[in-house]
């Protein structure tokens, strides 16, 4: 037995070097180099309300919350913070700040429930088409657009395309 988890474990590092010495490929969740270049770099004017991200943003999230309607409270409005239901009419998410460029925006959301816990979504958005690019769990307290941007860059989002 004591030879079967030696083995396991010698055999999982060396997969595990292999991988990560034969490969520049960035790693599952991480942000690729061109996304990390613009979210640096790109000029992200604030957006203070939901009706200030585009159209082809607010349904990429509608997506992403899986809901028929964008159920995502405005910046500062009430919102289920926990999973005891006081007001069944109000949505979980709760938009924190968001900022857009010429083709990128950043979203960061706090969603409420049984875990209160705060996301960042990166979208590629023309007025052609939009699509979810990155995305991960945040700390919470960011106040900015810029706050979520150093934070993206300081490796503090834990990136990852699913749990939102």
């Amino acid at each position: 037995m004591y030879r079967t988890r030696l083995l396991c474990a010698v055999v999982g590092v060396s997969l595990l070097a292999v991988v990560a010495d034969g490969s520049q490929a960035t790693a599952p969740g991480a942000l690729s180099p061109e996304l990390r270049a613009q979210v640096r770099d790109g000029q992200f004017g604030v957006v203070t309300s939901l009706r200030g991200l585009p159209l082809g943003v607010r349904d990429a999230l509608q997506m992403l919350f899986g809901s028929r309607t964008l159920a995502i409270a405005e910046p500062g409005a009430e919102f289920q913070r926990t999973d005891v239901v006081v007001n069944p009419s109000l949505p979980f998410p709760r938009l924190s700040a968001a900022g857009c460029s010429m083709r990128y925006c950043l979203v960061y959301y706090e969603r409420g429930g049984f875990a209160h816990t705060w996301h960042v979504a990166l979208f590629h958005w023309t007025p052609a088409a939009t699509r979810f690019e990155w995305g991960g769990s945040a700390p919470g307290g960011l106040k900015t657009i810029d706050d979520v941007r150093q934070a993206i860059l300081s490796g503090r989002i834990e990136g990852g395309q699913s749990g939102f």
